[in-house]
């Protein structure tokens, strides 16, 4: 049977894991090597496939660091306003 309640979703927080930061580094390491970092991004949050993301500078061990609904939540809260 399917329930039409919202199902109410936290996210726990890791103070070490500056999120922002690794996210700009791997940026940097992906348009370094010539990739769109957006797209690869993108395809990484969606699948949850590191190879979207380049070994180069260590960013792909950088961004397993950051689990992918922290990188969403973050992104959602920076678009509309919410977080610097």
């Amino acid at each position: 049977m399917i329930s039409d309640e919202t199902v109410s979703f936290k996210v726990e927080k890791d103070k070490s894991v500056k999120a922002k930061e690794i996210l700009k580094q791997v940026y940097e390491a992906l348009e370094e090597k010539g990739y769109n970092p957006i797209n690869q991004i993108v395809g990484y949050i969606l699948s949850g496939d590191p190879t979207y993301i380049t070994s180069h500078k260590d960013a792909r061990n950088l961004i397993r660091r950051v689990e992918r609904d922290e990188l969403l939540e973050k992104m959602v809260k920076y678009y509309i306003g919410l977080e610097d």
